[in-house]
């Protein structure tokens, strides 16, 4: 069982769409439609923008699917010199951004985890690799490094300087793949973050957010297509 999480209609339909003998059922105010993708038993769902609808969702997916994977698919705004509007940004792990409690010492990002606080949330090794075969094929050009994740649309320099600066290896900002990281670890599943630039993260992100939008989840959606098909 495959399940695929994506924050936005438009980031998940082409999926949905490919599906075959679909049922659908709402657990927790979200819609999870399971059948089979290019062959293989799937569950895609739409959680909603935000940490706190994609922990929900991902938490709802891992008790009642029980998936032997989950994949987070959409789109970011970008970190990366290296990447541009379509490109593939893949997580190797997964941070929260906006989690803070430096006063106490600890590190920026992260969570507490059976009191044990975790910063870096590590992707599925075999997963990642499949996703940068997968944007290879697709004919994408792709950066593999860290996800960073807050409850916040970054559109301006200076959040996302603040951002690289604690995150030296993030590749791209967004607002779900960081807590589906977590909430994937607490329940020992695979989890991967597959994420195609939309905008860049500055003062005209909004702008091209909205323009680049479709462009981008379209890409995400291809590459999720091969990854499906290879496992």
């Amino acid at each position: 069982m495959i399940g695929i999480i994506a924050a936005m209609k438009v980031e998940a339909e082409g999926l949905i769409s490919e599906m075959k003998y679909k049922r659908t059922r709402v657990i927790s105010g979200v819609e999870f439609t399971r059948g089979k993708l290019r062959g293989k038993d799937a569950v895609v769902c739409v959680c909603g923008v935000g940490k706190v609808r994609a922990a929900v969702c991902a938490e709802a997916m891992a008790t009642n699917y029980k998936p032997d994977c989950i994949i987070n698919t959409g789109v970011a705004g970008n970190l990366s010199k290296e990447l541009g509007i379509g490109d593939i940004a893949i997580g190797k792990d997964a941070v929260q951004h906006d989690f803070d409690t430096t006063a106490f010492g600890d590190p920026r990002g992260g969570c507490f985890i059976d009191g044990k606080f975790e910063t870096y949330f590590k992707c599925d090794r075999k997963l990642v690799k499949l996703v940068e075969k997968a944007a290879k094929a697709e004919g994408l050009r792709s950066v593999t490094g860290t996800v960073a994740t807050g409850d916040c649309f970054v559109a301006g320099n200076d959040k996302k300087d603040e951002i690289r600066g604690y995150f030296p290896t993030a590749v791209c900002c967004e607002m779900e793949g960081g807590a589906i990281a977590v909430v994937s670890f607490i329940n020992k599943i695979p989890f991967a973050i597959v994420r195609a630039i939309s905008d860049s993260a500055d003062g005209e992100s909004p702008e091209n957010f909205s323009g680049f939008l479709e462009q981008a989840a379209g890409n995400s959606i291809r590459v999720i297509m091969r990854v499906v098909e290879e496992l």
